[in-house]
């Protein structure tokens, strides 16, 4: 019986200290945010902490960037704000109520107190973050005269090239033109030999099977090269698309 008391006391001494613990997390409530000197200066923090500690009562202390700290706003992390010619970023770490914090500044009442902070009937930041769009032009460095020869040799059977053989072609084809006109017309080309009826009848060197000798190609077997490819995507990029004029409207419209 002693052991076994022994044993029971020392599970509620465990249960109690884990509880204990548990009380000590819950009443945290506190974490360190390190900033720069420019956001601080600003008066965005002393505006905004505040607000957020009356709404969940946690204690926030100012520190700056080179001392220890649960939190702090500065390149990476979340994106908090924008103000001063900077997009601020918040990094809350592993610390809950950094977390919790991090939620606070992009849930709508963060962000309104943000948006609502003024300096001289002036707001200096800003929750609306701009995010501009980069296109990236890709230009193929392949001979485009020699794309437009196995063009001609190669496609020339089907499509219209270009002026060259406008009346040598398939007319129920599209032209280089009006396929240049698609908005994947870069995936159209770069992987034609996949797309029907082209597998059919075409090889490119090191990248396509053989024919199976059961089924050979239909036609004379289209041969070329991924050099080849390269330079037909040199020479299309330079096609200027068809003007297909305006999209044809009803009488309702």
């Amino acid at each position: 019986m002693t052991a076994i008391r022994k044993q029971l006391s020392f599970y509620v001494a465990a249960a109690m200290l884990a509880a204990l613990g548990q009380t000590a997390q819950a009443q945290d409530k506190t974490f360190t945010l390190a900033a720069p000197e420019t956001l601080v200066s600003s008066g965005l923090l002393k505006y905004i902490l505040p607000r957020f500690t009356l709404k969940t009562q946690t204690r926030i202390t100012l520190t700056t960037p080179e001392a220890a700290s649960d939190a702090q706003f500065g390149t990476s992390g979340i994106v908090a704000f924008e103000g001063l010619d900077t997009v601020w970023k918040f990094d809350a770490g592993d610390d809950p109520d950094a977390q919790r914090f991090a939620d606070w500044l992009r849930s709508d009442v963060g962000r309104n107190t943000v948006d609502s902070y003024q300096v001289d009937g002036v707001a200096l930041f800003t929750s609306e973050i701009k995010v501009e769009k980069v296109v990236v032009q890709i230009t193929y460095d392949g001979d485009a005269l020699r794309g437009e020869e196995v063009s001609l040799s190669h496609c020339g059977r089907c499509h219209v090239v270009s002026d060259k053989n406008r009346m040598n072609s398939i007319g129920s084809t599209p032209s280089f033109a009006v396929l240049r006109t698609l908005r994947d017309w870069e995936d159209r080309f770069q992987a034609f030999y996949v797309l029907n009826p082209h597998p059919a009848f075409t090889q490119i060197a090191d990248v396509t099977e053989p024919f199976d000798a059961m089924r050979p190609s239909p036609i004379h077997a289209v041969e070329m090269t991924l050099d080849d490819l390269e330079n037909i995507m040199a020479f299309v990029q330079g096609i200027a698309p068809a003007d297909l004029g305006s999209p044809i409207q009803s009488l309702q419209d």
